[in-house]
């Protein structure tokens, strides 16, 4: 009888950030697809467009403007899900129909004046200061302090549901601790109560040991698709040293950390040669209340693309209804985006 193969035998896997579990078939790999194919939205755009929203001195919702900004530029959101106004209430029917106010802001990050300029297109100095504002709002978002976190993100691409095509992040902070924020508070808690050392830290070292899934790294920062990764080509962006938020990072970090967020997305488009669709967002320390000396800050990254530009993994069935299932090992995916270059494939043309 074989013995156990964790490339070629279904296995499950643990998230160490959520305590949860992911199933691993590998033998997927070898079905024919048939399925979905998507079309590829045109990715030919100016580099300024009258009609944009996010533009440099366009109109936006009413009579509002934009500034003829050059930088990187911020902006509460004019249909912001989250409002700081929001009356305070409960509602509770038999303990069965439960709910409460939220109350928060949402702000947009546009990157850069430029409609048609993502982030692995922009200069290494361009991201720096993406990275600069993102700090600043940090500090000025949590002055308030019924803010509890704040969520920096970024929706790339149409097949995302990205509403408006030039590159832009957002931010939104709350007066509560969002679900997956509080899974990995947990998990980054009872390790660090045990072993005296934040849990991430421990993983880059296993990481860096086993150079299997690391993607790159420089002095300051790991990018890693994760062992228990359940996107095909999922990564995690991890600072070395052991930083809660990101207004802790000096500016040779924050310089690391613009590399090496160019790197990742430039090896992602190069990967199938398109501009490559993905969720991404950062994950530090709740706001405002209490100590959480355990967190470890990182960032994810939640591309869906899974055998070419026009295939998609999908979370259907049995990820729905049981929990999610990946057929491209983390290991298969990390030997990809290794040997993908790093130099965007644009500038080839």
């Amino acid at each position: 009888m074989n013995s156990f193969n964790i490339s070629e035998h279904t296995h499950t896997r643990q998230n160490l950030l959520t305590g949860e579990w992911i199933l691993v078939s590998p033998h997927r790999t070898k079905r024919p697809w048939q399925g979905k194919v998507e079309d590829l939205p045109a990715n030919i755009r100016p580099n300024y467009d009258e009609f944009c929203y996010l533009c440099p001195g366009n109109k936006r919702a009413g009579d509002l403007f934009n500034p003829n900004y050059q930088e990187p530029f911020s902006f509460i959101n004019d249909f912001a899900s989250l409002i700081m106004d929001t009356p305070k209430g409960r509602m509770n029917v038999d303990e069965l129909l439960l709910a409460e106010s939220s109350s928060g802001i949402c702000k947009v990050v546009v990157f850069s004046p430029n409609h048609k300029l993502t982030l692995p297109e922009l200069k290494v100095f361009e991201i720096e200061k993406i990275i600069e504002l993102w700090s600043k709002e940090i500090v000025e978002i949590s002055k308030d302090p019924s803010i509890k976190y704040i969520q920096i993100f970024e929706n790339k691409g149409e097949i995302m549901g990205c509403s408006n095509p030039h590159p832009h992040g957002q931010i939104w902070a709350q007066n509560s601790i969002p679900l997956e924020v509080d899974k990995e508070t947990r998990q980054q808690k009872l390790y660090y109560q045990k072993h005296g050392e934040s849990l991430l830290s421990a993983y880059v070292n296993v990481e860096l040991k086993q150079k299997e899934r690391v993607v790159y790294e420089n002095n300051s920062f790991v990018v890693i698709v994760p062992f228990w990764a359940i996107w095909p080509y999922e990564t995690i962006l991890i600072s070395k040293r052991h930083v809660t938020n990101l207004i802790d990072f000096d500016s040779i970090e924050k310089r690391d950390l613009a590399i090496a967020i160019k790197e990742i997305t430039t090896r992602y488009d190069n990967l199938f040669q398109i501009s490559f669709p993905y969720s991404s967002g950062i994950h530090q320390a709740p706001v405002n209340h209490g100590d959480f000396s355990e967190w470890h800050w990182h960032m994810h990254f939640y591309p869906p693309l899974l055998r070419s530009a026009t295939v998609k993994k999908f979370m259907v069935g049995y990820e729905l209804l049981a929990n999610p299932q990946r057929d491209i090992t983390p290991e298969m995916a990390a030997e990809k985006l290794k040997n993908v270059s790093s130099i965007h494939y644009k500038e080839y043309v």
